[in-house]
């Protein structure tokens, strides 16, 4: 997956490595051409995994900065669900009906409560407790502005069984330069306890919440504002590529290579012997690699290294021993 150099390093850290085991749990993680999923499978008390997914979803969404984002949840199928799954009286569904057009927090939930038509109605009050529930856990993470019941929501998908969620950007971009952006959902998912029993030959249930990140929108929305701010893409993390004008230094290369990589400095070099110093530079150049260390015979004789800026093609000499804290200084800065 590529490196798109607009994004803060932390959101791809949070976006690629947001996989947390609950103690208990087993965590399944899909990576597929379009989406980053996470899941959270075994059976726990409601709505603490699904409040989870919800954090995780804001956390992602947020570290990429993508602009202002709203969570839509909801329930599979609602009148389906709670006239034929349920239980409930066709009439107390209809009533559940009348919020369909209604959006909002925990002041939603808490005026369907005090509807008598759902109150005296069992089932009613416990998906409503949940819903409830729900709330509180994400008040507590410090989310719950970010998320809204919203009953007209509906996912296609015949496996939700439960609480479901989507994330939609909203159309004020990040930036005045830039155009409004229509991609739809960018995040979605939900709970399914009855998929994985569909392919446990003893049918065991195993109930499941999760969410999925949609990579291939979130790289056109992020590509598009890089067009509009002419800012290049990036398909490498390598911060410094280390060359030579001459024969024969490939050793030289590789203890300079080797003394940036022990400082946790992503650097590389051409897995060649003797290469010609203008591809190397224009290798840097095309991938976008901030800076070129270069070393030669002169620059051994006198105990020094090269320093290129690629951007601005200047070369600076520097002591051989202060090369790390240089390259530091000017990645910093950059």
């Amino acid at each position: 997956m590529p490196q798109l150099g607009l994004l803060h390093g932390r959101a791809w850290t949070v976006f690629l490595g947001q996989l947390r085991r609950p103690p208990g749990a087993v965590c399944i993680r899909a990576v597929r051409s379009h989406s980053q999923d996470f899941d959270i499978a075994g059976q726990f008390d409601p709505m603490i995994p699904d409040a989870e997914c919800l954090k995780i979803m804001c956390e992602i969404l947020s570290e990429l900065h993508l602009g202002d984002f709203l969570i839509k949840i909801s329930w599979k199928d609602v009148r389906h669900e709670m006239v034929v799954k349920k239980g409930l009286a066709p009439e107390v569904a209809d009533r559940i009906g009348d919020y369909v057009q209604c959006h909002g927090g925990i002041s939603l939930v808490e005026q369907m409560f005090q509807d008598p038509r759902l109150s005296q109605n069992k089932q009613a009050l416990e998906g409503l407790g949940d819903l409830k529930l729900l709330f509180e856990y994400l008040t507590v993470f410090g989310v719950a502005e970010k998320v809204s019941f919203d009953l007209s929501l509906a996912r296609g998908l015949d496996y939700y069984t439960g609480v479901i969620y989507e994330a939609v950007l909203l159309q004020t971009p990040v930036h005045a330069e830039e155009e409004p952006l229509n991609v739809g959902s960018v995040a979605a998912g939900g709970r399914y306890d009855g998929l994985v029993g569909m392919f446990d030959p003893r049918g065991h249930k195993v109930p499941c919440v999760g969410l999925s990140i949609g990579v291939e929108r979130i790289f056109s929305i992020v590509e598009q504002r890089m067009k509009t701010f002419g800012e290049k893409i990036r398909t490498t993390e390598t911060q410094v590529f280390v060359a030579t004008p001459q024969k024969n230094f490939l050793q030289e290369r590789l203890k300079l290579i080797a003394e940036l990589w022990d400082a946790g400095i992503k650097a590389e070099l051409m897995y060649k012997n003797n290469p010609k110093l203008l591809p190397q530079l224009q290798y840097c150049e095309n991938m976008g690699i901030p800076l070129v260390v270069i070393i030669g015979e002169q620059e051994l004789k006198e105990g020094v290294i090269k320093l290129r800026s690629v951007p601005s093609r200047e070369e600076v000499a520097i002591k051989r021993e202060n090369l790390v804290a240089e390259v530091q200084k000017r990645l910093s800065e950059s």
